[in-house]
């Protein structure tokens, strides 16, 4: 009797052994459906995991991602399957047989046929709204190129005056002292005492008076030559022509000599002292006129070809902010800078107002109008290396990738030479985002797959 029992409770055992197993083998032992390869997260494709859940980084909840040759389960067995994800994915259905039919388009003989291919992938509005998807439209905008430099201030060198002394004396009087000082047209710099000064005007005034005394003209055309000839004594020695005049009118001959200002301008050294005595060729004042002033800028050797001599630039200093200083290119070098790659462009700057020191470091913007054409946002761009790609928006949460073909970046925005047409709408922000979960519905496999235009496949 109790072999009977043992024996009973052996057949039991084995009984529930084998139903566990039978059991086991109709689900994945990691408790996910058969046809699903694994889970991951939209927005961090790189998470892995067997079990449905939360994404371990931005906690949202993980979409399963198919096998290869999955068919989904239908509540009846005649029924057609159809595979959403592969068909966003631009992957045959499958699953599905339909009798063939006369009349209808892509059936073939024997009744099977396959979805339509298309890289169009859907992200739910609300989840589009999570990550932040903003949009931008294709617009025609006027393009416009500016080429910026900086540069230093200089003082134009046809209106810098250096004062020599052409005569042996003593410095009688400054009327400068200091660098930086502003002096007038005209007004006095310093005056100078010369004895041999003195002896020039007397012999001046003394040609005169013979001039004026001669009764006939023969008589007067010699004392007229020596006048010429003292006048042009006068003028070498930096008397000014209004000088002499007031010399012939008042005929009373000076030992001094007085050194006026040729033009308004900045004092820029002294290097006299008053009393000292001085010889010819001794450097005595020196004044700048900064009523025009240089700028030497240096532009990259590729942008050359866009200068021209007249053309108009942007001066802007950060002494001045918001004054724009007008400037004209001037002169253009010719030899090239060969470590770095530039040339030097000199910029003529008006100064009326002497705001611009030489010596000020200012910027130099030169804009330029390139015409009409289809722009798009940099922003919109997912550059992949070999291609350029921009996500399209075609309502109710599908998106298309497209390649596209870029021109120059002007700014902010690109120029579109191909790809794209006017008034479309593209992802403007989160592309990265929207590539994630386009990846991993993968209707970017297409693209992978094909070689960009333009390379050896």
């Amino acid at each position: 009797m109790k072999g009977f029992i043992r024996k009973a409770a052996l057949l039991v055992a084995l009984g529930a052994l084998l139903f566990g197993v039978i059991s086991c083998s109709k689900r994945s032992s990691t408790g996910k459906p058969s046809d699903v390869d694994y889970y991951t997260c939209a927005m961090h494709p790189s998470v892995h995991s067997k079990d449905p859940g939360k994404c371990p980084i931005c906690s949202m909840d993980l979409v399963p991602v198919m096998k290869e040759n999955a068919t989904p389960a239908s509540s009846s067995k005649n029924a057609p399957h159809h595979d959403h994800a592969a068909m966003l994915a631009g992957k045959p259905t499958g699953g599905g047989e339909m009798q063939g039919m006369p009349g209808m388009p892509g059936m073939k003989g024997g009744g099977e046929t396959k979805a339509p291919q298309t890289s169009e992938f859907v992200v739910p509005v609300e989840r589009q709204q999570q990550i932040g998807v903003t949009y931008a439209t294709v617009e025609r905008k006027p393009l416009a190129h500016t080429i910026r430099s900086v540069g230093m201030i200089v003082p134009d060198r046809s209106r810098n005056w250096q004062f020599v002394s052409r005569v042996d004396g003593y410095v009688q009087k400054l009327n400068v002292t200091s660098p930086g000082q502003v002096v007038d047209k005209d007004a006095p710099l310093l005056s100078i005492y010369s004895p041999d000064l003195l002896t020039s005007e007397r012999e001046f005034v003394e040609l005169l008076r013979m001039r004026d005394q001669a009764k006939s003209k023969d008589a007067r055309e010699t004392p007229q030559r020596l006048i010429e000839s003292a006048k042009r004594r006068l003028q070498l020695w930096n008397v000014t022509e209004q000088q002499i005049a007031d010399l012939e009118r008042t005929r009373k001959a000076s030992d001094t000599l007085t050194l006026l200002s040729p033009f308004r301008g900045v004092v820029q050294s002294v290097p006299v002292e008053q009393g000292k005595s001085v010889k010819v060729g001794d450097m005595l004042v020196e004044v700048a006129d900064l009523s025009l002033v240089w700028m030497w800028a240096e532009f990259y050797e590729n942008e050359l070809s866009m200068l021209q001599v007249g053309q108009k630039l942007a001066i802007t200093a950060k002494s001045y902010p918001g004054q724009n200083f007008g400037g004209a290119i001037a002169l253009i070098d010719p030899f090239i800078n060969e470590t770095k790659r530039t040339a030097k462009v000199r910029i003529d700057i008006p100064n009326a107002d002497f705001k611009l020191r030489p010596g000020m470091y200012v910027n130099a913007e030169l804009g330029m109008d390139m015409g009409e054409a289809l722009t798009v946002p940099v922003s919109a761009i997912m550059p992949t290396g070999e291609r350029n790609v921009v996500f399209i928006d075609k309502g109710e949460g599908k998106l298309e990738p497209r390649i596209v073909q870029l021109g120059a970046k002007y700014g902010d925005i690109y120029e579109v030479q191909s790809g794209l047409q006017e008034g479309e709408r593209v992802v403007a922000s989160a592309n990265f985002l929207i590539d994630a979960e386009s990846k991993v519905q993968g209707a970017l496999k297409d693209f992978e797959k094909t070689p960009a235009p333009g390379t050896n496949p």
